[in-house]
């Protein structure tokens, strides 16, 4: 920290972010992060101007605001950039790199033309021009040759190799490009204070560039039924700021930020009689003025967003001298939906790109679990838990990897879940339940004199089985029948005994209810009591499912029975589909 003595009476103090003040808390949402930053100075009496710099390039103008410790008022507050000096592109060291270079890229060329010339004259000898005694000779006389050029051939390589060294590091002094370029903003402050001393100034800001992305590990345990999933709630952290977040107090925030929000409003709605625009000449005259006119408008327009140049194209900021002003971030809260975690003890994110885990919370949830197969496509039982989000936290959506009784088994997408709200989680496939789906038996009949009609009798099997050493209590076995979309042809569901919605003699919509097929198996149609799914269109596509109990090392046998009936001689698509 430089403490200055200008000509005027301004008693100026300039800051360096990076070593004469220190980042203290970090919030970090999606997307951006706010950034706490403290300093002291040593202040004169009188009017002072403190200037902060080497803030970085992701800050936020809208977001910042000056908060401070200390008998002062703060009566301005701005922010500028920092000009960028035009690197030099040459020097007299990179020009005679160059020109060497460019020597020892020729010379190379010589000598590769010349090992490839005396392999070409050795290659092209033989025995009717070298008289027998003088083979051994001549033979040497080309191994010598060919050695020197092989030697002149290294070396060169080798220099060529230094010189493009060398001309990268020279081209990097001049044009350097460091991480001070990604820190150029800064702010300038007006203070005044009655007396000399020490004040803390604290600057809090937004900047992109960072974010952080929820991941999970769950594990489950098949054999616990109380609390049966562990769930570790992740973040990891991104940042790439151009400032070192080092030893500072961090905390997640799982809302979003968002500038500007407020309610729509309906713009007016209005009808008319559409008539054909009329061709009308315009003067030469008119034209020009309204020309003149609309350049007029362009000017005034540009003049709006220009800054005064007094405050180094920064944002005038003025305060009171009752408090220090705060221009407070303009975060859209979600009340009681969002969460902060606050990270335990300090942590140092450096502004690398790279992802920075750190553990959250460890969970243990409740969870239901189920298994849903649909063995028409594949006889295989897909274990699923839902999990209850009993906790105080909103998971925000990320990724999971789950684990089964301590084996990894797959990846998985969370969603976004707000306290006491469940989601699935897909648990992989369970190869201790065996379902094995029977070849389809099919009947015709005829019938009918005047009128001849056809029906055709499908019997469909399903067998299950559990291995395990425990009770299946929520098995969803999938099937489906038939639908007709022909009036002439009509499709009969004969077991289960499932009925459609229906409106009776009353007008009343009667809904579908679930069929008590064998012990602890009950059959409905699909969609049924959810709440998403209108329940005059419950089982409109034909899909039904069976919900099974099964016993440890049980055994199930279901049973589909349909009809299709159609006038004799029809052919019906998709029959034995």
């Amino acid at each position: 920290m430089t403490d200055l003595s200008p000509r005027s009476s301004i008693n100026l103090v300039e800051v360096a972010a990076g070593s004469d003040s220190k980042i203290a808390r970090v919030s970090l949402y999606s997307g951006l992060a706010e950034i706490t930053r403290m300093s002291t100075v040593s202040l004169k009496a009188g009017d002072n101007r403190v200037v902060i710099s080497g803030l970085s390039n992701s800050l936020i103008r809208e977001s910042l605001r000056v908060e401070g410790r200390g008998p002062c008022t703060i009566h301005e507050v701005s922010i500028s950039e920092i000009p960028v000096s035009l690197a030099t592109t040459t020097s007299p060291k990179l020009t005679d790199l160059l020109d060497e270079k460019a020597c020892v890229e020729k010379a190379l060329k010589r000598c590769r033309q010349a090992i490839s010339a005396v392999d070409g004259y050795h290659d092209s000898l033989d025995v009717e021009h070298i008289q027998a005694n003088r083979i051994a000779e001549f033979q040497r006389g080309i191994n010598s040759v060919a050695e020197e050029l092989d030697k002149k051939l290294l070396a060169l390589e080798d220099r060529l190799e230094m010189l493009a060294k060398s001309i990268t590091d020279e081209r990097a002094a001049l044009g350097e490009v460091k991480a001070e370029n990604q820190l150029r903003q800064r702010v300038s402050m007006s203070l005044y204070v009655e007396r000399d001393c020490e004040v803390e100034l604290v600057i809090v800001y937004g900047v992109s560039n960072a974010t952080w992305d929820a991941t999970y590990d769950i594990y489950v345990k098949m054999n616990t039924k109380e609390k049966p999933v562990r769930l570790l709630y992740k973040g990891a952290i991104t940042q790439n700021t151009g400032e070192d977040w080092q030893d500072v107090a961090l905390t997640l925030e799982t809302v979003t930020p968002s500038f500007g929000v407020g309610i729509p409003e309906l713009q007016p709605w209005t009808l008319s009689i559409y008539r054909p625009p009329r061709e009308r000449r315009r003067s030469g005259i008119k034209l020009m003025s309204e020309g003149f006119d609309l350049q007029k408008r362009k000017r005034e327009m540009a003049d709006s967003f220009t800054v005064d140049e007094e405050d180094a194209l920064g944002i005038p900021f003025v305060g009171s001298a009752a408090a220090m002003p705060k221009r407070i971030l303009l975060v859209s809260s979600k009340g009681d939906i969002n969460a902060t975690f606050s990270v335990p003890g300090l942590m140092s994110i450096p502004s690398d790109g790279a992802a920075h885990n750190v553990t959250i919370s460890e969970l243990s949830l409740e969870a239901e679990m189920s298994w849903v197969s649909v063995p028409k496509v594949s006889p295989k039982a897909h274990l699923t838990a839902k999990i209850k989000n009993d906790s105080e936290y909103t998971f925000l959506r990320g990724v999971a990897s789950i684990y089964v009784d301590g084996s990894f088994i797959s990846r998985s997408d969370v969603p976004a879940v707000s306290p006491q709200e469940s989601f699935d989680c897909p648990l992989g496939i369970d190869p201790t339940i065996r379902i094995t789906y029977h070849p389809r038996s099919k009947k015709i009949n005829r019938s009918g004199f005047t009128r001849k009609t056809c029906s055709y009798l499908f019997d469909q099997r399903v067998t299950v089985l559990n291995t395990k050493g425990s009770a299946v209590s929520n098995l969803k076995i999938q099937e489906q029948v038939p639908v007709s979309e022909d009036s002439s042809i009509t499709v009969n569901l004969l077991n289960p005994s499932l009925v459609l919605p229906h409106v009776n003699r009353k007008g009343v919509l009667q809904t579908a209810e679930a069929v008590k097929v064998m012990e602890h198996v009950r059959a409905e149609w699909d969609g049924m009591g959810e709440a998403d799914v209108e329940p005059s269109l419950v089982g409109k596509e034909g899909r039904f499912n069976w919900i099974c109990e099964v016993p440890s090392q049980g055994k199930l046998n279901l049973t589909l029975s349909w009809e299709v009936a159609c006038p004799y001689g029809t052919d019906i698509m998709g029959l034995d589909g």
